[in-house]
């Protein structure tokens, strides 16, 4: 029998950041049980706190067996930071959704936007995630595996987005390349520790998790697009 993903696959899922292709019955029960789990995760650390969360609780508050919890799932702190996964992944599809016209920070604004719509549901449960990671120190190390996956896979759309194979296709390798191209590498990381910074900075300036300030965000975001296209190099204070 094929288990279902573990925490760290979804991370690792981000990697293609490519739609998800059409599934069967079975996978889809599979995938209602891992968004089961994952709401639940999120739903009692919000609620009582991640250290005052155990598994036997999330599998009963989404009413699964404990034993099917651990063949989704390691650890309380992988189920609740698995709703960066799949934000990370939508991230990444849309932005594979961009118009080639866009420029790839232009792209890059437009698809984090979409992913941010405080209308949607998912978009919310994101909002809420970050929040909780910030007050629970236990969360990082979870996150920042997350982060490393969607690094890489944003460094592959990059490359197709500006018509350069991705660093690990097929066409890439039979070209002969003998190391990454740094432009697409460099660029996913600076973006996505740009958005890093900029929803850090947001979520300190909107207490109300239930109504996020959108247009600040967009300002914000803006503001750091604007910095990372004109150069982050300048000349020191001492210069003439």
């Amino acid at each position: 029998m094929v288990q279902p993903a573990s925490g760290d696959e979804e991370a690792h899922l981000a990697v293609t950041g490519a739609a998800p292709p059409v599934v069967g019955r079975r996978e889809r029960k599979k995938q209602a049980t891992r968004a089961a789990l994952r709401e639940a995760a999120l739903r009692l650390s919000l609620r009582h706190g991640v250290e005052n969360v155990t598994v036997e609780q999330i599998a009963d508050e989404a009413d699964i067996a404990l034993r099917t919890f651990f063949n989704y799932f390691s650890s309380k702190e992988e189920a609740v930071v698995a709703t960066l996964s799949a934000a990370a992944q939508e991230l990444i599809a849309q932005f594979r959704a961009r118009p080639r016209t866009e420029t790839v920070l232009q792209a890059f604004r437009e698809a984090v936007l979409i992913v941010m719509n405080q209308d949607d549901a998912a978009s919310r449960n994101y909002i809420q995630a970050l929040q909780l990671i910030r007050s629970a120190p236990t969360l990082v190390p979870r996150q920042l595996a997350v982060l490393a996956a969607q690094e890489k896979a944003l460094a592959d759309a990059i490359a197709e987005h500006i018509g350069h194979p991705a660093a690990h296709s097929t066409a890439y390798q039979t070209a002969g390349r003998s190391r990454d191209p740094i432009y697409p590498l460099l660029c996913a990381a600076a973006a996505l520790t740009a958005l890093r910074v900029v929803l850090d900075r947001w979520l300190r300036q909107t207490p109300d998790v239930g109504r996020p300030d959108m247009t600040l965000l967009g300002r914000q975001c803006d503001e750091a697009i604007a910095e990372l296209a004109a150069g982050l190099d300048r000349p020191g204070a001492g210069v003439v």
